[in-house]
């Protein structure tokens, strides 16, 4: 766990980040947005899209707002991006003005709904030291779960030599995150580059090694004579391919959450003058909790079955492929980078990374018809193979 400790003292070397003024920011949005729905025009949509898109980086992103709901009210946070992808895909898509006005409205609401977690006294340390267990315990079960699985693999494997390959995923994720925390502090907030299409690739590619890795994995479950394959094939099984995507799954992983973990520290440090001390409790308290469900995982994973383990760790780590497919179109509907059909009534559910548009459950879906389809795939091969041979 020493890389933690590393990147939480690495976080604070950064500068602060101002408290956020949560209703002036709501205010400039509702009236620059209430001006672009009016000057709406249909037949002419890209200019009203332009200035919706301008409300999600210039104001609601560049004021840190973003951030601070991240930390005040995660799942309110992710309803509000999906919401800004929504409306400036519709103004981008030229619908009618009384469908642009009812994905404003939805907007208003969710705009008005923030605006009751500002205005409050200033937080106790009790609620500091809470905000910033939750961060880390948010933001780094996840990644925990995905670090504590692939090394569990690698022990279980005979391989705990190798576990050193995890490891330095991790720090190398540690200190891009920083590098990101700090650009994102200086560097890209001065050339207006958006954090949510940072945020969106990492995800993107975070969820395409860990699908890859968990049909890996399953495929070793469905090994036989497994003791013995491991013996025979150990160079081959875990050659210089196999550890590089590995290690990468364990980057990824980390580093998915890794900078916008910095920005959130940077954001309450900067909201609580004061309370250091409570923030620092509230990290240490979750360090010991997320190494402790580290270490759960590396005893069970040594009393588990092998094929029992390794079908485990395969379905854990493609389930978190999809939810991490969902939260990276989030992401890039919000950036303006894929367009976003809103499907209004449909659950929103942020710690699945499900979200209410066509394109997210889209992607998702066929994640999860992936393996459906491979396996039906290999069920009609040895009756191929039984008929060649007749």
């Amino acid at each position: 766990m020493r890389p933690f400790w590393l990147f939480l003292c690495l976080c604070f070397a950064l500068p602060l980040q101002a408290a956020t003024d949560g209703p002036g920011t709501i205010d400039a949005i509702l009236k620059r947005g209430e001006a672009a729905v009016n000057a709406y025009d249909p037949a002419q949509p890209l200019a009203t899209a332009g200035e919706f898109s301008a409300l999600y980086f210039e104001i609601f992103e560049a004021s840190g707002m973003e951030l601070d709901l991240g930390i005040k009210a995660p799942a309110l946070k992710t309803e509000l991006e999906v919401l800004f992808g929504a409306l400036n895909g519709n103004a981008m898509r030229g619908v009618p003005r009384d469908k642009l006005e009812a994905s404003w409205q939805e907007l208003r609401n969710k705009l008005e709904e923030a605006r009751n977690h500002y205005g409050q006294e200033q937080d106790s340390s009790l609620s500091v030291f809470l905000k910033a267990l939750l961060i880390l315990l948010r933001e780094g079960v996840e990644a925990m779960l995905v670090v504590g699985a692939l090394a569990a693999y690698l022990r279980r494997a005979g391989a705990a030599d190798k576990v050193w390959v995890i490891h330095t995923g991790v720090a190398l994720a540690i200190l891009l995150s920083v590098l990101t925390g700090w650009a994102v502090n200086s560097i890209l907030q001065a050339i207006g580059a958006p954090l949510a299409v940072v945020e969106g690739v990492t995800m993107l590619a975070a969820a395409a090694v860990l699908f890859y890795v968990s049909c890996w994995l399953f495929a070793k479950r469905e090994a036989r004579r497994w003791e013995a394959w491991v013996a025979s094939q150990m160079d081959q099984a875990l050659g210089t391919g196999s550890l590089l995507a590995l290690g990468g799954a364990a980057c990824l992983a980390v580093y998915r959450e890794g900078a916008e973990t910095v920005l959130f520290y940077q954001a309450l440090a900067g909201s609580a003058p004061g309370q250091g001390l409570a923030l620092a409790a509230g990290c240490a308290t979750a360090l010991v909790l997320l190494a402790g469900l580290y270490l759960v995982m590396r005893l069970a994973a040594l009393r588990l079955p092998f094929h029992l383990f390794f079908g485990s760790t395969a379905l854990l780590l493609y389930l978190l492929s999809v939810v991490f497919m969902g939260q990276a179109i989030v992401e890039l509907q919000a950036a303006g980078w894929i367009a976003s059909i809103h499907l209004p009534g449909f659950p929103h559910i942020s710690w699945l990374g499900v979200a209410p548009t066509l394109q997210g459950l889209g992607a998702q879906a066929t994640l999860l018809l992936l393996p459906l389809l491979w396996w039906g795939f290999r069920g009609r091969r040895p009756e191929a193979g039984t008929a060649r041979t007749g």
